[in-house]
């Protein structure tokens, strides 16, 4: 026989927080949930009260003596005569109001139709019991959780819309430049999208790397002052140089190889002392 539920908690029997730092909402049912059940809320969490689909109450901080409708029904009538089920059923919804990391990831394209990924990484809170309730309205229960993945779900589309509208019409190697003007357009989008949901916005950082490890390269040596060609020759030679290939000197510098020249003895002498058992 089911025993009146007499305090309902988001705690765990070890003191751990079911919530955590990545549950954003958790949902609990359970058919023993009775009026004079003791509904305890802590101080980073919000609590909605819900009984077929309507919201009866949202509570802040505290604990409460829950006053449901089936108050006549109680201890041991309740168990007597629906065999210990209550013939209501409630869902205690608990909210997270601390601060919690979401990460999205995709790929864009640049002007040349070059492939790009980026890393958006943000802070979101609920601040309020109204939003508490935008919450739970808006963004639909899979399961008894919503947790920060499903955010960055249904987050990732506005992020990828703000990017792409910077990155598109920018060259790969500009990007960079444009990583403020970006962020701010990143973060204007999403707050607006967040705030349909209940859910603030706070800190924003953007990561835009070019998806081809090579063109990574590329750019990093023509941002240390190359040419273009310049660029491609040193890629060249440290490829060479890494299979142990003497004339990555030449390659570097643009000159042909000769057996016996300057920058192919250099090369060959460097080999042999590095070869050289001490």
């Amino acid at each position: 026989m089911a025993l009146t539920r007499q305090v309902i908690t988001a705690l765990n029997r070890d003191g751990t927080d079911m919530l955590g730092v990545r549950n954003v909402a958790i949902k609990i049912m359970d058919e023993s949930i009775v009026s004079g059940s003791l509904l305890t809320v802590e101080s980073n969490h919000f609590c909605i009260l819900k009984s077929r689909g309507a919201v009866l109450q949202v509570y802040d901080t505290g604990q409460y003596a829950l006053t449901t409708p089936d108050k006549p029904l109680v201890g041991s009538i309740v168990q007597g005569f629906f065999g210990g089920a209550s013939p209501w059923v409630y869902e205690v919804i608990y909210v997270n109001r601390a601060k919690l990391l979401v990460r999205s990831s995709g790929i864009a394209t640049s002007a040349e139709m070059a492939e790009v990924s980026y890393q958006a990484d943000y802070y979101i809170h609920v601040d309020s019991k109204q939003a508490a309730l935008d919450l739970i309205t808006h963004l639909p229960f899979t399961g008894n959780v919503i947790n920060t993945a499903e955010i960055a779900d249904y987050a990732g589309p506005a992020i990828e819309q703000a990017i792409n509208q910077v990155v598109q019409v920018t060259r790969l190697e500009n990007i960079n430049e444009h990583i403020n003007e970006l962020r701010e357009g990143v973060k204007a989008h999403l707050a607006d999208f967040l705030r349909i949901y209940g859910i603030l916005l706070n800190d924003l950082k953007i990561l835009i790397l070019p998806r081809d490890e090579r063109m990574r390269e590329l750019i990093s040596l023509q941002a240390i002052g190359l040419t273009p060609i310049e660029a491609i020759r040193y890629y060249l030679a440290l490829r060479m140089a890494d299979k142990g290939l003497v004339s990555a000197p030449n390659a570097a510098a643009g000159v042909p190889f000769q057996i016996g020249g300057p920058l192919a003895s250099s090369a060959a002498a460097l080999a042999g002392i590095k070869d050289t058992p001490r």
